[in-house]
């Protein structure tokens, strides 16, 4: 049986490395696209939130500006009441919020939150994700 010589010239493989790189990064838990996504959608969910929450005349609004979002530079990412915030009279929205989104319906800004801007929120962070994939 004969040999025979065979040469191949591979190109591009320097770019697609670069391409494969640039998309591990964009997934990393930490500082990358995808946990940059997450703190979009916390933002957004807040904001949300937020905007819904009654106003109580003689509390000054204080459940409504306490919400807070923590997030980790990654993944995880929480939106809560405040436990330091106070009202003009003295009482606590971490206490007294707790109350009011039990009550249901209108008052659940967390509830109403995910029901009424879940999704949008969800499309929004997988839009803000996408553009910057390579």
């Amino acid at each position: 049986m004969a040999g025979f010589d065979v040469k191949l010239t591979i190109t591009g493989l320097q770019e697609a490395q670069e391409a494969n790189l640039r998309m591990i990064a964009a997934v990393k838990p930490k500082d990358s696209r995808l946990s940059e996504a997450v703190r979009y959608g916390a933002v957004e969910a807040q904001r949300y939130a937020e905007s819904i929450t009654h106003v109580w005349k003689y509390r000054g609004g204080a459940l409504k500006a306490s919400h807070r979002i923590a997030w980790d530079g990654g993944l995880t990412a929480t939106i809560s009441i405040d436990e330091k915030a106070v009202n003009p009279r003295g009482q606590r929205p971490a206490i007294y919020g707790p109350y009011e989104h039990r009550r249901g319906g209108q008052h659940a800004f967390y509830q109403r939150t995910a029901e009424e801007r879940g999704v949008k929120i969800s499309q929004g962070m997988r839009d803000y994700f996408l553009k910057g994939l390579p």
